[in-house]
């Protein structure tokens, strides 16, 4: 797996984002889309293939949460505080979060794992707080970010895993957040959305987002509606925020009737809060 190191290796060179490994990879898809060039599609799936392995290596054994939600919630914000005391709840718990891996909700998340101790994450939030988006200046944003990590102190290889990210280069919009132990950056959408909720044994936790986040609740349903998940008995998807699933985007009617006479339908949560969520998971 990728680390926030190798992906921003550069930042501060004459290029800044721009001339990182992660920047340049972005821009190589732009310059070399995939159904032009029948070998630029196999470097990109020898790539993905890889980083699938890699994930395995990794994740084989271990219990993993995934926190879902939308790119846009502010560092300094209630939804971002959140979700990183979300994080940090279930990593505290012996979870591994998995993410995403871009900014807002999955970086939030990612932090709260990576935070040693509640007190540690409160600091973090604070420092993160003074760039609150990664816009219009990417490069600042992800300093605070690598800063705050060196501030917090690195996991050690050989430490217990706590985190995951996996981010796409097909959000271009989106960097990926350096807060995640490993970093499975694909070129493929479909692969990393699908690698993701797969290996989520332990349950899903759905923040709220926009299309992105839409997209992975219904990949969940789907796994959930034809019994393709991991363990004997459905994970629990426990969606967060009443007022977002069932007036903004009402996907929580729908999912019942899904679940309705099926096994799938025990597995389906709505919540008010976080906190209700790390209960469910880890009742």
């Amino acid at each position: 797996l990728y680390t926030a190191a190798e992906l921003y290796a550069g930042l501060d060179g004459p290029h800044g984002y721009a001339g990182t490994p992660d920047g340049r990879a972005y821009q190589w898809t732009l310059e070399h889309p995939t159904g032009a060039d029948a070998y630029v599609a196999m470097l990109r799936a020898i790539h993905d293939e890889s980083l699938t392995d890699a994930l395995d290596d990794a994740l084989t054994g271990q219990h993993v949460a995934g926190v879902m939600g939308g790119h846009a919630a502010q560092r300094g914000s209630d939804v971002y505080a959140a979700a990183a005391r979300l994080g940090h709840t279930l990593a505290e718990a012996g979870l591994v979060v998995a993410t995403g891996g871009g900014p807002g909700a999955m970086e939030a998340a990612n932090l709260g794992a990576y935070a040693p101790d509640e007190a540690a994450l409160a600091r973090a939030l604070g420092w993160l707080a003074q760039v609150p988006g990664y816009r219009p200046d990417l490069a600042h944003w992800a300093h605070a970010g690598l800063s705050t990590r060196a501030r917090l102190g690195q996991w050690a290889e050989g430490d217990p895993l706590r985190s995951v990210g996996m981010p796409t280069w097909f959000y271009g919009h989106e960097p990926p957040n350096v807060f995640g132990q490993g970093i499975a950056k694909y070129f493929s959408n479909a692969l990393r959305e699908d690698g993701l909720v797969s290996r989520c044994s332990a349950g899903i936790v759905v923040l709220p987002g926009a299309a992105g986040t839409v997209q992975e609740v219904f990949q969940i349903a789907t796994r959930l509606y034809y019994g393709r998940c991991p363990g004997a008995t459905p994970p629990p998807l426990v969606l967060v925020g009443h007022d977002c699933w069932t007036r903004l985007l009402p996907a929580w009617p729908l999912l019942r009737a899904l679940g309705a006479g099926r096994p799938m339908g025990g597995a389906l949560h709505l919540v008010g809060s976080v906190e209700e969520a790390a209960a469910v998971l880890l009742g």
